[in-house]
């Protein structure tokens, strides 16, 4: 809205300018004050359509190469002003002047090509002062895809046990809307309650959800880009994939697992241990049986085939750790209730 506005202001101002501009010419030609304000109409308009095509323009690729602009004209000049080209000056003042513009020239590419190339990692150092991102927290929790589908996140930041600034990139978002618009059901339905998860997230006032406009063109997977962004920014990754999980682990960047959190969160059970579970299915080996606690945990029975469909008690075995869950492996002992 507030975007809307300025635009109109300009527009308006523009035309006003270029009427006031048109009434010092009317002694040239009385149509002119009409004209003019047309003119300036027209070239706001051209303005704005300008103004909308920089919108994929990255903020610190502009600030670098402003500063790579700068320091090459420092350079520049500095070489210019040097003792070499006052000697040619007082040779020949259009050579000392052809010199000038190329090393003008030159210095300034370098100095934005260079700055550019590293705008990622663009920061200016002063001796013991170093002028970082305003963005950056030691808060901010990027938001995976994965994430919003799931929905769980909503749940586990009214607990208090998150909290801080969580940040949307703006591809996260395209990837949503996408998967939203696939032609597969099942994906379409998954990207829907993604989004509805997502404007759940923003009225939230448990939450401080932002959307980031930064992106990196040259990086063609979402992982990968999440990364970046969350070493640019000195955040965290909240992801429920496994892939990337791993990835940001190996690059230095903290990664939050609803997974791991639900994992690490479910009750610690011992061998011998007694817990009454309901058989629903069968096991892949030869007479077993299959149930499940109310936390999702998957428990294998042996010799609970014949036990499917009944509540009974059974004994825990052993409990194997993997990498989709906990397993608890158990034998079924008299006394157990039917069901």
């Amino acid at each position: 809205m507030t975007l809307t506005f300025i635009r109109t202001f300009f527009v308006v101002i523009s035309t006003i300018v270029g009427y006031q501009i048109g009434i010092l010419l009317t002694t040239f030609n009385p149509y002119w004050p009409l004209s003019a304000a047309a003119i300036g109409f027209l070239i706001s308009l051209i303005i704005i359509l300008a103004e909308f095509s920089m919108r994929k323009v990255s903020l610190s690729g502009l600030s670098a190469g402003v500063f790579g602009l700068v320091f090459g004209l420092l350079m520049a000049k500095l070489i210019t002003d040097s003792f070499i080209l006052q000697s040619i000056n007082q040779m020949n003042e259009t050579l000392a002047l052809v010199m000038q513009v190329v090393l003008t020239l030159i210095f300034c590419y370098f100095g934005m090509t260079l700055a550019i190339r590293g705008k990622d990692e663009f920061n200016l150092i002063i001796p013991y002062v170093k002028f970082t991102r305003q963005d950056r927290s030691d808060d901010i929790t990027i938001i995976d895809t994965s994430v919003i589908i799931d929905g769980r996140i909503i749940d586990l930041c009214k607990t208090g046990f998150i909290g801080g600034r969580f940040i949307v990139p703006r591809f996260v978002l395209s990837e949503l809307q996408q998967v939203a618009d696939s032609s597969d059901s099942l994906k379409r339905n998954r990207g829907r309650r993604g989004l509805d998860i997502l404007n759940q997230m923003q009225k939230s006032t448990n939450m401080d959800v932002k959307i980031h406009e930064e992106d990196f063109p040259d990086i063609a997977e979402t992982d990968a880009k999440l990364v970046k962004l969350a070493k640019l920014l000195s955040g965290r990754v909240f992801t429920n994939d496994y892939n990337l999980n791993k990835v940001a682990e190996l690059q230095g960047v903290q990664v939050l697992n609803i997974n791991e959190l639900s994992n690490a969160l479910k009750p610690v059970m011992l061998p011998g241990e007694v817990v009454e579970v309901k058989v629903v299915k069968e096991g892949k080996e030869h007479n077993q049986g299959i149930g499940y606690l109310d936390d999702g945990t998957m428990i294998v029975v042996e010799g609970g085939r014949q036990l499917i469909g009944q509540r009974k008690k059974v004994a825990v075995t052993s409990i194997l750790q993997t990498a989709a869950g906990r397993m608890i492996f158990a034998r079924a002992i008299n006394g157990g209730s039917n069901s």
